[in-house]
C-alpha cells in the first residue's frame, strides 16, 4: 500500500483506526486471563499457580512468535496476512472453548499468540506507511493506545463476562469480535499486490544497524521498568499504602488512564522531537519510581506516582518503535515483530527480577527500585541513539542495493527526517 512521502500533520487516515481496534481486541486477550484464572484452573483440573502458565505460554508466543511469523508471511499481501491473523485468532478461542485439557488450552494461547505477533508487525507496517513520516509516531500510538486501552476497558469488561457467562463464554466472545474485526479489516485494509520485491535476506540485514538496536533496548528495559512495579502493584497498594481491595480496580483504571495519556503524549511530540520527549520520559520515569519507594506508604501519593509512572514511562513506546520501524527503512516488517518481542521480553525479565525482589528483604518496595533502575538504564541506549543520529550515521536499508554500498540518493526519507530532526530539534 502506497502514501505519501511526507503527509501534512493532522488527521490520520481511517485504516489507523481500524488497525487500533485490532490491537484493542489481541490486547484484551492477552491480558484478560489473568482476572478469570480462578473460573478456568477448576475447570481444567488444575490450580490457580499452574494455570498461569497461560499467562507466560502467550508471552513466550509473541516473544518468538512475532519475528517467525512476520518473516513467514512476508511475500503474503498485507491485508491477507491481517485477516489470516483474526481468523488463527478465532480459531483458537474455539478450540480453547471446546476443550477440557489444560494442554490443549495452552497450545491455543501460544498459537493466538503467534497470530497477535503477526498482526503487530504487518499493522505497525500499514499505519506508519498509510500516515506518512510527519505522522508516523501519532499513527503507532493510536494502534498502541488500543492496547492501552484494552487494560482499561477491555480487561475488567472481559473479566465481568467471564464471571458471569463464564470462561468458555468469553472465549466464544473473543473468537466472534476476531471474525467481524477481519470482515472489518477485510473491507476497509486496501487491497495490495503480492510483496515480491521483499525479501528475508532485505529483513535481515536491516537488522545490521546499531541505532535500531539502540531502540529495541530502549523499549525492553522502560517496559520492564513499568511493568515491574504494575505486575505486583496490589500487594503495594494493599500492604503499604492501606488501600482497601475493592479500591484497588480503580487505581489501575488511574494507571490505564496515565498509561493512555503518555501514548498520546509521545505520539504528539515524538515525529518532530523524537530525543527530546524520550529521555525527559525516562529521567522522570526513574525518578518517580524512586519517590515511589518512601512515599508509597501515603495513599493519596502512592495513586498520584502510579499515575505519573504510567504517564511518563508509556510516553516512550511509541517514539522508540516508530523510530526502530524507520530506522529498518524499505525492510521494517521484521523490525516491527521485534519491537513487540522487545516490549514482551521487558515485561517477562522486569516482572520475573520483580518477584525476586519482593521476596527479598525489600518486600513490597522492591519492584520500584527494579523498576527505577530499568527505568534509569533506558537513557543509556536512548541517550548512545541521540548522539549517533547527531552525528548522521544513520541510514536505512534499500533492498536492491548491496549491503554498504547505499547511495544517498536511495536513503529512505522517513529515517533520514528522523535522524534530522533529532540532531537539530532534541
Amino acid at each position: 500500500m502506497s502514501a505519501p512521502a511526507a503527509r501534512a500533520p493532522g488527521k490520520l487516515p481511517f485504516v489507523v483506526w481500524v488497525l487500533a481496534v485490532g490491537t484493542f481486541l489481541m490486547g484484551t486477550t492477552e491480558f484478560v486471563i489473568a482476572g478469570i484464572l480462578p473460573d478456568i484452573a477448576p475447570d481444567l483440573g488444575a490450580d490457580v499457580s499452574h494455570a498461569g502458565l497461560l499467562i507466560t505460554a502467550f508471552a513466550v508466543g509473541m516473544i518468538v512468535g512475532g519475528p517467525t511469523m512476520a518473516l513467514a508471511t512476508l511475500r503474503l499481501p498485507q491485508r491477507l496476512t491481517l485477516v489470516l491473523a483474526l481468523a488463527v485468532f478465532a480459531a483458537g478461542h474455539v478450540v480453547a472453548a471446546l476443550t477440557s485439557s489444560f494442554t490443549v488450552v495452552l497450545a491455543a494461547r501460544f498459537v493466538t499468540a503467534l497470530a497477535t505477533g503477526a498482526f503487530w508487525a504487518v499493522g505497525f507496517v500499514i499505519a506508519t506507511t498509510a500516515a506518512g513520516p510527519a505522522n508516523a509516531t501519532r499513527a503507532v500510538s493510536v494502534m498502541m493506545g488500543g492496547l492501552t486501552l484494552a487494560n482499561v476497558v477491555g480487561v475488567p469488561a472481559g473479566s465481568l463476562v467471564g464471571h458471569v457467562t463464564g470462561w468458555r463464554g468469553l472465549f466464544w466472545a473473543l473468537a466472534a469480535l476476531a471474525v467481524l474485526a477481519a470482515t472489518v479489516i477485510g473491507r476497509f485494509i486496501p487491497r495490495t499486490e503480492q510483496r515480491a520485491d521483499v525479501s528475508v535476506r532485505d529483513e535481515v540485514r536491516a537488522l545490521r544497524q546499531g541505532p535500531l538496536w539502540l531502540a529495541l533496548a530502549s523499549a525492553v528495559l522502560i517496559m520492564g521498568g513499568v511493568l515491574a512495579v504494575y505486575t505486583y502493584i496490589t500487594p503495594l497498594l494493599t500492604d503499604r499504602a492501606g488501600i482497601p481491595d475493592g479500591a484497588v480496580p480503580l487505581v489501575l483504571i488511574a494507571f490505564g488512564a496515565g498509561a493512555l495519556g503518555g501514548t498520546a503524549i509521545g505520539g504528539r511530540f515524538g515525529d518532530r522531537r523524537p530525543m527530546a520527549t524520550t529521555i525527559p520520559a525516562a529521567t522522570v520515569t526513574a525518578l518517580i519510581l524512586l519517590a515511589l519507594i518512601p512515599l508509597s506508604a501515603v495513599p493519596a501519593a502512592a495513586i498520584a506516582l502510579i499515575f505519573l509512572m504510567a504517564l511518563a514511562g508509556f510516553t516512550i513506546n511509541p517514539v522508540v518503535t516508530a523510530l526502530a520501524v524507520r530506522f529498518a527503512g524499505d525492510a521494517p516488517t521484521l523490525t516491527s515483530a521485534l519491537t513487540t518481542s522487545a516490549y514482551n521480553t521487558g515485561i517477562a525479565v522486569g516482572s520475573a527480577l520483580a518477584g525476586q525482589a519482593l521476596g527479598s528483604s525489600l518486600g513490597v518496595t522492591g519492584p520500584a527500585l527494579v523498576g527505577a533502575v530499568f527505568a534509569g538504564l533506558t537513557l543509556l541506549p536512548l541517550i548512545a541513539l541521540a548522539v549517533t543520529t547527531k552525528r548522521g550515521t544513520t541510514r536505512a536499508v534499500a533492498h536492491g542495493v548491496p549491503d554498504g554500498s547505499v547511495p544517498a540518493a536511495h536513503a529512505v526519507p522517513a529515517a533520514r527526517e528522523t535522524a534530522e530532526a533529532a540532531s537539530t530539534r532534541s
